[in-house]
């Protein structure tokens, strides 16, 4: 019964792709295809005389296989059967082949249309309809156990240094790395003040050459890529142990290279021939990564994701599934902006998303405070090193943390505000604990992406409530209260900051949170001074432009 059910509807196929070969036999049925008119040609009634043979014969095949009690039986009959002797010796199917069974009209053709228009012999043409089921088991891939995914290194350039311990130190310290903005003049902007990175330097790091015509975005990237490599312990001789083929580079931004193209456009102003050959490539938001995977030589999944704000986390859960997936055992991640310049600045001004807080610029960024009147533009970049656990142990490596998972959402409600409900953060914070295994019990720390905006803290302070408002232990800070808002680098630099919170035992402050808005329990938050905290696992949120959510999870290797 059960083989009957199978072989109905392969038989049903079979019988239809045979007959449109051998219904030339029936002339009632097909009486088109081998004549024009009521009298026959000699060359029609040799054919049919032909067809009429080796269908009988294959009616014998395909009845018997039918009477079968297997799948098998009926492929291996009907393989079997191949027209008659006379059928193959017969010249009707050579050279133009079906043109001519058709009624084309007869048009010469050189060897190569004979060639290509040949027709395939009726065996062969049952080889092919069978052989695809065949061909997908074979390559069903086996389940594989799932790779775990460590943290070994990190890299940063930020307005609190450029070293993961020197940038911790500072958030331990409450130190502010927002000023007035140098780089330029500003006096005509309602907004002056910027988390601006005042000293920067590639040497060592980038070549003079590249380094010269680079936007400072890809130059941050480079650069804090590098130094993720150099904290993991990459050094040249366990680069060249290195399977090159599955080392990968995800390194995105949210912005590109706004200076650039700007530039190239003051260019284009006075002569095409002033533009820099090199403005289109080093303004796109993939070439850092590109870049940095020419240098390194590595030559696994290598892209960029660019989801405005979220960028950085959109970036670090895709490689994390790259090596998870076992496409990868290396890969570096994260994000990195530099759009502290007039058109940056002028762009976000004009959305009336800026503090304007330009007297007293460390006082400027304060989420969740009353006082808030936007966030403050920051630029910079963080670059996590990723590693299979295996391969890292493999080599030695330092480990950090382990990265659990996380998850994706969008809110689908408007370009910059959030939706008004919180579902789609709260879907994303709760398809990341299901996605990481992890309870809400066990999320003890969470890194806000809390920008300073009015709409925006409340928000996610409502889902953060929502998601976690049991869980005692729990303590919330907003990394961007002492950094300012470094857009698509944000994710990655609080990532950093995540990871160092697991691993020195210590959660920064919340600075400028004097007089906390309506409705927000302060015992969650953590206060103005650091706060001793054994991190179970930590949660970092970004949200972008668009209604982008992400949250990733990081744990204690163990």
């Amino acid at each position: 019964m059960a083989a009957s059910s199978m072989t109905s509807p392969l038989c049903t196929w079979l019988v239809a792709a045979c007959m449109s070969v051998t219904c030339g036999a029936d002339h009632s049925t097909c009486p088109s295809m081998f004549s024009s008119s009521k009298r026959q040609s000699k060359w029609a009634r040799s054919r049919t005389r032909v067809l009429s043979k080796c269908s009988s014969e294959f009616q014998r095949g395909l009845i018997s296989s039918l009477c079968g009690s297997s799948i098998q039986g009926l492929m291996s009959s009907c393989l079997a059967f191949e027209p008659c002797h006379e059928y193959y010796s017969s010249k009707g199917l050579s050279s133009a082949g079906f043109s001519s069974l058709f009624g084309s009209n007869n048009v010469p053709l050189n060897r190569r249309q004979r060639r290509l228009n040949r027709a395939p012999r009726f065996g062969e043409a049952m080889a092919v309809a069978v052989e695809p089921a065949r061909e997908v088991a074979i390559k069903k891939r086996p389940l594989t156990k799932q790779r775990r995914v460590v943290v070994t290194g990190m890299g940063v350039v930020t307005p609190l240094g450029h070293d993961p311990d020197v940038f911790y130190n500072n958030l331990l310290e409450g130190v502010s790395g927002i000023s007035e903005i140098e780089a330029f003049d500003c006096s005509q902007f309602p907004t002056r003040i910027a988390g601006e990175i005042k000293s920067f330097s590639t040497d060592g790091w980038v070549a003079p050459k590249l380094s010269k015509r680079m936007d400072k975005f890809m130059l941050y990237m480079l650069t804090a890529g590098k130094k993720a490599l150099a904290d993991g312990g990459i050094t040249e001789d366990v680069m060249n142990d290195l399977d090159k083929r599955k080392c990968g580079v995800l390194i995105g931004s949210g912005m590109g290279g706004m200076k650039v193209f700007n530039d190239a456009i003051e260019a284009l102003r006075v002569s095409y021939k002033k533009m820099n050959p090199f403005c289109v490539p080093f303004a796109t938001t993939n070439m850092g990564s590109a870049m940095l995977a020419m240098d390194l030589g590595w030559m696994g999944p290598n892209y960029s994701i660019s989801t405005a704000c979220a960028t950085s986390n959109f970036c670090i859960l895709s490689a994390a599934n790259h090596i998870s997936r076992g496409e990868a055992d290396v890969m570096l991640c994260g994000g990195s902006d530099a759009a502290v310049i007039p058109i940056g600045l002028g762009g976000f001004v004009a959305c009336r998303a800026l503090s304007q807080r330009n007297g007293d610029p460390a006082k400027a960024s304060r989420p969740w405070d009353i006082n808030r009147d936007g966030f403050v533009m920051g630029e910079g970049s963080g670059v996590l090193l990723l590693e299979e656990l295996e391969h890292a142990k493999g080599r030695g490596a330092n480990i950090y943390a382990e990265f659990l998972g996380g998850s994706f959402t969008c809110d689908a409600y408007h370009m910059t505000e959030p939706r008004p409900d919180g579902v789609g953060v709260i879907l994303c914070i709760e398809k990341a604990l299901a996605q990481s295994g992890v309870s809400r019990e066990d999320v003890n720390y969470i890194n806000a992406h809390a920008t300073s905006t009015q709409a925006g803290d409340l928000k996610e302070y409502h889902a953060l409530i929502h998601c976690f408002g049991q869980n005692t232990e729990l303590k919330v800070n907003s990394t961007k209260s002492m950094t300012g808002h470094l857009l698509g680098a944000a994710g990655a630099v609080e990532a950093v900051a995540a990871v160092q919170a697991i691993r020195t035992g210590w959660v920064h402050p919340n600075v400028n949170l004097e007089n906390p808005d309506e409705g927000v329990n302060t015992s969650v938050l953590v206060g103005p001074k650091k706060e001793r905290l054994d991190v179970k696992a930590a949660l970092s949120n970004s949200f972008g432009f668009g209604g982008h959510n992400s949250s990733i999870i990081f744990a204690p290797y163990k």
